[in-house]
């Protein structure tokens, strides 16, 4: 997710990975990844709406929008040039189209991802001007929609407030507006880089109607939050020690919902960059952060599981399909080899595997 519309959180995860990522473990759970996984799609249950995934509606395209928008990060020139090191299977997208957003909640219920949690940046603004979109698509297919409120310029704890307050007051009467009955019935609003701010004392005026939750593990810092998540899918993938935060909020009636993820690069939207990258070894990777966030050594299963993410294109962090045929302009990598699949059959491996994996979540939490 980038720290505003035109670019990339790098400095965010290059100031947080702190260690190595674990590539051992990384490495010897690759067999096991593909040797677990089926060659065929995952059946279609109900998606779970204790699964979250991050979702980005901020691309755009001549047809529809005037000009591209997001795709040319990193100085390329769409369509077949994009700041990605992945290639989407419908191409360079616009999300206000509505064909585009359609196809997604299908591939969202494929992957039972039951809440699409959209980046937001403020009232008014392009991202907001596609929810009432986002809404109605999620609507159609059984999905629910929650908030990830991004560092918007002037962003303030009482601005955050007001924020929630629009939410709700322009969309909490549409029926995919995600109220959580386990937890008051109230909504979602994920803060990102919550520790800019200090005091967020004034979220105590919206506690009973929102949980809103702080990005990180301190628990030091969650003083007036009703939750905590984490985003990074690096630093998911490298013995993330979850077990303080996960037993805090049990033991102070919060949510818990670390963020997982399939992997990450960003080397074409951020040419130089120095983050990272974590490799996706054939769905190793995805496999062994679902396994952090269920294992009982970490807290788990946790109350929500959070996955980073949907499309973030610029981070190859998404689960979107990618084309097993990308264009020549530009040497993109697939998901070839995911889980045993080759070619097209490869491109919804992460949607499959990520249904594989909320049933296990289901399970998990039976038994609790």
């Amino acid at each position: 997710m980038a720290q505003s519309p035109g670019t990339t959180r790098r400095t965010f995860l290059t100031r947080t990975v702190a260690g190595a990522l674990g590539a051992g473990a990384l490495a010897a759970a690759g067999g096991r990844a593909a040797a677990a996984a089926s060659g065929s799609p995952a059946a279609r249950l109900a998606p779970s709406p204790d699964v979250h995934i991050f979702y980005y509606p901020w691309y755009g395209s001549p047809a529809v929008s005037g000009s591209w928008r997001h795709w040319p990060q990193g100085g390329l020139t769409p369509p077949d040039r994009i700041g990605s090191d992945f290639y989407p299977v419908a191409g360079p997208y616009d999300s206000g189209d509505r064909a585009v957003v359609e196809r997604h909640m299908g591939w969202l219920t494929q992957a039972r991802t039951g809440v699409v949690v959209t980046s937001w940046w403020g009232p008014g603004g392009y991202e907001d001007q596609r929810v009432p979109l986002l809404l109605d698509a999620a609507a159609a297919h059984g999905l629910k929609v929650a908030w990830h409120i991004e560092p918007y310029a002037g962003r303030t704890a009482r601005s955050v407030v007001d924020d929630i307050g629009h939410l709700i007051q322009r969309y909490g009467g549409h029926p995919a507006f995600y109220r959580d009955a386990a937890h008051g019935n109230r909504g979602a609003y994920y803060v990102f880089e919550s520790l800019r701010i200090v005091d967020w004392s004034p979220l105590d005026q919206v506690a009973d109607r929102a949980i809103v939750l702080a990005q990180t593990t301190d628990v030091s810092k969650v003083a007036h939050f009703g939750g905590m998540y984490t985003y990074d899918a690096i630093a998911a993938g490298n013995n993330p020690q979850w077990g303080g935060p996960a037993a805090y909020c049990r033991d102070h009636g919060m949510v818990w919902a670390p963020s997982i993820g399939p992997g990450y690069i960003d080397d074409r939207a951020v040419p130089g960059n120095s983050t990272p990258t974590l490799e996706r070894l054939d769905g190793a990777t995805y496999d062994l952060e679902w396994n952090n966030a269920l294992s009982p050594a970490n807290g788990g299963p946790p109350s929500w599981v959070s996955i980073t993410s949907f499309n973030e294109w610029h981070e190859g962090s998404q689960i979107e399909p990618a084309t097993a045929t990308p264009p020549t302009a530009l040497s993109y990598r697939t998901y070839s080899g995911a889980y045993g699949r080759t070619g097209r059959a490869a491109e919804t491996a992460y949607l499959d595997r990520t249904a594989y994996w909320v049933g296990r979540f289901e399970a998990a939490t039976r038994r609790r």
